[in-house]
């Protein structure tokens, strides 16, 4: 591994333990604020986490000529470890936005639904495993 790419994942470890934290320290501080009947901690960290995501898109694809590293810090790392949900919306909006309609919704579908058939599916296998 060269050091530029031995650099580029430094970068994105150290923007994911500081992305895990700020997760972690919003998620704790919830309950106290809203209860503990919804998760609106975690739908507080994909919508800022989406719109962080937006913001930064944006910023790199208009006036971003710093190159590579920052946005891997930024995107991959802190908001790829506050939240992948973030990522999910980027790809989902992109694919929607060159007009590639069906496979975005197959992406949105897929991830979502798919995703929580698959949490549910590893659920019942640990649960048949361990009773």
């Amino acid at each position: 591994m060269n050091s530029h790419r031995a650099f580029a994942f430094i970068l994105v470890f150290r923007g994911g333990g500081l992305g895990t934290m700020l997760r972690h320290a919003i998620n704790e501080k919830s309950p106290a604020l809203v209860g503990v009947n919804y998760p609106w901690g975690t739908m507080f960290i994909n919508i800022l986490g989406s719109l962080a995501t937006g913001l930064i898109a944006g910023w790199f694809a208009l006036r971003g000529h710093s190159g590579q590293l920052p946005r891997l810090f930024l995107t991959t790392g802190v908001l790829g470890g506050f939240t992948t949900f973030s990522t999910f919306s980027l790809d989902a909006s992109l694919l929607l936005e060159r007009g590639d309609t069906w496979a975005g919704m197959a992406y949105i579908v897929g991830s979502a639904g798919v995703g929580i058939l698959a949490l549910f599916a590893g659920l019942a296998i640990m649960r048949s495993l361990l009773s």
